[in-house]
């Protein structure tokens, strides 16, 4: 054959996928020794796990189907939460060919109810297993309490807003989902698989459940908040305690707000809750209780922003001996509240003998009321005389807009607890400090939301979401573990 021929017919090693073989796999050698799995699994293997244990009802002397080990379930969330996996189906995938996951089973297969079950059902020992952790990371000093930052951020539900309706609607839903359950004796569900028949019954249980939440949940809005014209009061039929909040792009979705607490030593999570509360104004104190009752210890020191930063916030740190670090809001300025482009109020004196404010042209302003704004905080709202104003030559640049009536002010009364406050927020030192808040709380924020994925829960109730939240920060905090221990073992 010459040179020329030989050159045409190249010997190629083509792809057969038409075979099946064999491959032997060596399991502990599926991933690097360094590999975060292996940290995640020996970690999770310190921590007494006796509780998750103690809940698994088959055993040697009574039979029944061995139970997957607590520590390979738990091990399989952190992970997959740490590398942005929030979905059970998606878990028990990886468990199929990822090599990561495929050391974690030991090359089991974990069926995807099992993962999704153990996420939910296991919450008291999950709440102690978080603060099991927490002990372990305050013995090493990691967490000292010295200072703690707060803050919320809204997570969307697992819910569209199609999904709200008015009570009138769900009782129909609700109506019609009995009906169903009712059916399930019926002589033609015989024909389907029992494994069949018995996951429908559950799906249409659940969602029995769900409406009649739901129906509680509006049946509570009315009587809180009676709604005000043709506007009735409307829940989700699928995860009836979510309420709409705005979002980071301005838009409004169906949303939990989840509360963080996190220690400014070295930035772990201290803290988390999930409420249906879009306003973070009542949140400071249950933080406080819940970062006592888990470490048996108050913080020295609390920052927030402007949101929890309220009269009876203020009250609260202060009766409980917690120095609080807040940012004051516009509703509560020493100089009471204007419009832009007028004269502020500051402008107009107080006389405390006649309890009138006299204005920069000495036209006096009488009394029209007064507001509580909170422990420590009233408003005295003042007004002078239509033909005052009218004539007064400085009116453009006071209440150019008033036509018919006078310039009205708003006089702030604080108390000494206010007053002492706001001396201490307007010093450097306060200031310095609560810029810290940013950079520490609302990163982990950032992390759950962007690291792990966590900008939408993969469950449907709030004690549910509460439940992936916790995983999220136990993820968070156990590889904030594994960064500082290689970094003093460095």
């Amino acid at each position: 054959m010459s040179q020329e021929n030989a050159s045409n017919n190249p010997l190629i090693r083509y792809v057969n996928r038409q075979q099946m073989s064999w491959r032997a796999v060596d399991v502990e050698r599926l991933i690097e020794e360094e590999h975060p799995a292996r940290a995640i699994w020996v970690l999770i293997g310190r921590l007494d796990l006796s509780s998750f244990y103690a809940g698994i009802e088959s055993s040697a002397a009574e039979g029944g189907r061995p139970a997957f080990d607590p520590q390979l379930l738990i091990s399989l969330w952190v992970y997959a939460y740490s590398q942005g996996i929030g979905s059970a189906r998606e878990v028990a995938r990886r468990c199929e060919y990822d090599p990561a996951f495929q050391w974690l089973t030991g090359l089991l297969e974990v069926n995807y109810h099992t993962l999704a079950d153990f996420r939910v059902a296991k919450q008291q020992e999950l709440d102690e297993l978080f603060t099991q952790v927490l002990a372990s990371l305050s013995k090493e000093g990691l967490i000292t309490l010295k200072q703690v930052m707060q803050d919320g951020t809204k997570i969307r539900a697992q819910a569209s807003g199609q999904s709200f309706q008015q009570e009138g609607s769900i009782r129909q839903h609700l109506e019609s989902a009995r009906q169903r359950v009712k059916e399930m004796g019926d002589p033609r569900e015989q024909e389907v698989r029992p494994k069949t028949r018995a996951a429908r019954q559950r799906a249409r249980e659940e969602q029995q459940q769900r409406l009649e939440r739901a129906l509680e949940e509006v049946q509570k809005l009315g009587q809180q908040k009676p709604s005000s014209g043709n506007k009735a009061h409307k829940v989700s039929i699928s995860d009836p305690e979510a309420r709409f909040m705005k979002q980071s792009d301005g838009g409004l979705a169906p949303s939990y707000n989840v509360q963080i607490s996190a220690d400014a030593t070295q930035g772990i999570i201290v803290g988390v809750e999930v409420t249906p509360e879009a306003s973070d104004s009542a949140q400071l104190l249950p933080a406080l209780e819940r970062i006592e009752q888990r470490l048996k210890q108050k913080p020295q020191q609390i920052v927030a922003d402007g949101g929890y930063t309220t009269c009876a916030a203020i009250q609260q740190m202060a009766e409980r001996r917690v120095d609080f670090l807040g940012n004051l809001g516009r509703d509560l300025t020493g100089s009471g509240i204007t419009a832009p482009h007028q004269l502020p109020p500051r402008a107009f004196l107080y006389d405390p003998e006649t309890k009138r404010l006299r204005c920069p042209e000495g036209k006096l302003l009488l009394s029209q009321g007064r507001r509580n704004k909170g422990p420590g905080a009233i408003y005295h709202r003042y007004e002078a005389r239509a033909e005052d104003c009218l004539s007064c030559r400085r009116k453009p640049e006071c209440c150019p807009g008033n036509q018919r009536r006078g310039r009205s002010v708003m006089r702030l009364e604080e108390s000494v607890m206010m007053m002492a406050f706001r001396q201490k927020m307007a010093s450097e030192e306060a200031q310095q400090q609560y810029r810290r808040r940013g950079r520490i709380v609302e990163f982990c924020h950032a992390w759950i939301k962007c690291k792990l994925g966590l900008r939408q829960f993969h469950v449907r109730s709030r004690i549910k979401a509460r439940a992936e939240a916790l995983w999220a920060c136990l993820t968070y905090n156990l590889q904030q573990w594994i960064r500082l221990r290689q970094l003093i073992a460095a």
